[in-house]
C-alpha cells in the first residue's frame, strides 16, 4: 500500500489523523452567503476540508421530462433530473469565493468535476486534487481526463464492482496519476447503517493498493467511527447548518454539534489505535500499586513458620509477587515481622 499521500501539504495515510471532509453539495440553499457561513460552521467543527461539486443541470443531463429523466423511488422520487441539478448546483461564479474562504479559514477546498469542463474550471481555480464521484467511476475517458492534471484523486466506489474500481485505477495510473484515495460507499440517500458494510474498506486498500477511507451517506457518525477503527484515513460527510431548512441533501446531512462529535469520535479513534504494545503505559504508572502482593497480616516472631493465617495477597502491591506465596509458605521468618509489613524475600529464611 502507498504509505501516504499529500494534499495540499497534508498528508494523508495509515500514519497519520484522517482527514474529515465536510461536503458542501446543494446544502446552500442557492444562496453564497449561506454557503460562507458553512464553511465557517464547518471549520469551527473540526473539519479539514470542504468538498464541492462543479456542474451544470447543462452538464450532468438534458432539460426533458420523458421516463427516462424522471427519478422514480427514493428521496427524490417523481422528480426531473434536470430540476433537481438546477436546485442542487453550486453556481461556478461562487466557487473563486469560496476557495479563498478556504484559504482564509484554513480549510482544504476541492471538488467533485463531472465532465471535462468543469476540470478545466477547477484547474484555473488551482484545486489541490479531484474527487470522482460514485456515479461517476465508470466514465473512464473523465477519470484519464482528470487524471492528466497531475493532482491527487479521490474515487468513490459506491455501485462499483471490483471490476470496474479496476478499470478506474487503470485510466487513472495510465494518464499519471499515483496519488489516490478511494472511499468505500453506499450510494443511497440515506443509506441504512446496516447496508454500510465498513469491513469492506481495508480490503478495498488491500486489493487495491491504495489508501481506503469513506463517503458516508449514513445518518450518524457510527460508521465513520468504525471506519477509522478499521484503518480508514478519511471520511467524507454531508454537512448542514440546519436540517430543518431543506434542500436535496438534507435528510442525510450532519448538522455542526453532530459533524463536531463526529469529528471528535474519529480523531479520537485514531488516537486510540496507538501501536501494538504490552508495555506500562505512563498513564498507568500510578496504579501499579493496586495489584496485590504478599503482606503480613498477623505478627511473626522470627523462626516462625509463614502459613496462610500470618501471610495473604492482599491490595496494594508493594510486597512479593503473589506467585510466590506457594514458596513462601512453610518457610520460616528471618526476623520478627508485624501485621501490614510487606513481605520481601530478605524477610524468608530458606
Amino acid at each position: 500500500m502507498t504509505p501516504c499521500i499529500s494534499i495540499a501539504g497534508r498528508n494523508i495515510g495509515p500514519g497519520h489523523p484522517p482527514l474529515i471532509v465536510a461536503e458542501l453539495s446543494g446544502n446552500h440553499g442557492g444562496h453564497l452567503e449561506r454557503a460562507l457561513k458553512l464553511m465557517e460552521a464547518a471549520k469551527a467543527a473540526g473539519a479539514d476540508a470542504l468538498k464541492l461539486q462543479t456542474y451544470t443541470a447543462d452538464t450532468m443531463t438534458i432539460d426533458l421530462d420523458a421516463p427516462d429523466f424522471q427519478i422514480k423511488g427514493g428521496l427524490w422520487n417523481g422528480r426531473a433530473l434536470y430540476d433537481l441539478y438546477r436546485e442542487a448546483h453550486t453556481p461556478w461564479e461562487w466557487h473563486e469565493s469560496l476557495f479563498e474562504k478556504g484559504k482564509e479559514l484554513g480549510l482544504i477546498v476541492f471538488s467533485t468535476p463531472f465532465d471535462t469542463t468543469a476540470t478545466d474550471f477547477l484547474e484555473t481555480l488551482d484545486t489541490p486534487c479531484y474527487k470522482i464521484a460514485s456515479f461517476e467511476i465508470v466514465d473512464l475517458p473523465l477519470i484519464a481526463y482528470v487524471a492528466r492534471k497531475g493532482k491527487p484523486m479521490i474515487i468513490s466506489t459506491g455501485m462499483a464492482n471490483l471490476s470496474e474500481i479496476q478499470d478506474a485505477l487503470n485510466a487513472a495510473r495510465k494518464s499519471g496519476c499515483e496519488q489516490i484515495v478511494l472511499l468505500h460507499c453506499v450510494s443511497s440517500y440515506p443509506a441504512p447503517i446496516s447496508d454500510a458494510n465498513v469491513r469492506t474498506l481495508p480490503h478495498l486498500g488491500e486489493t487495491f493498493s491504495c489508501i481506503a477511507g469513506l463517503s458516508d451517506h449514513t445518518q450518524s457518525s457510527a460508521a465513520a467511527v468504525a471506519s477509522i477503527a478499521l484503518g480508514g484515513c478519511m471520511v467524507e460527510k454531508h454537512f448542514t447548518l440546519a436540517r430543518a431548512d431543506g434542500g436535496p441533501d438534507a435528510a442525510f446531512s450532519l448538522e455542526p454539534e453532530e459533524f463536531k462529535r463526529l469529528v471528535d469520535d474519529c480523531k479520537n479513534a485514531w488516537r486510540a489505535l496507538g501501536h501494538i504494545s504490552y508495555e506500562v503505559e505512563s498513564s498507568e504508572q500510578g496504579s501499579l500499586v493496586f495489584r496485590r502482593s504478599i503482606y503480613v497480616v498477623a505478627d511473626i516472631k522470627s523462626g516462625e513458620q509463614f502459613n496462610r493465617q500470618n501471610v495473604r495477597i492482599i491490595r496494594p502491591g508493594y510486597g512479593l509477587a503473589p506467585k510466590h506465596l506457594p514458596t513462601v509458605l512453610g518457610q520460616r521468618a528471618a526476623r520478627d515481622l508485624k501485621r501490614g509489613e510487606r513481605l520481601d524475600w530478605s524477610d524468608v529464611q530458606f
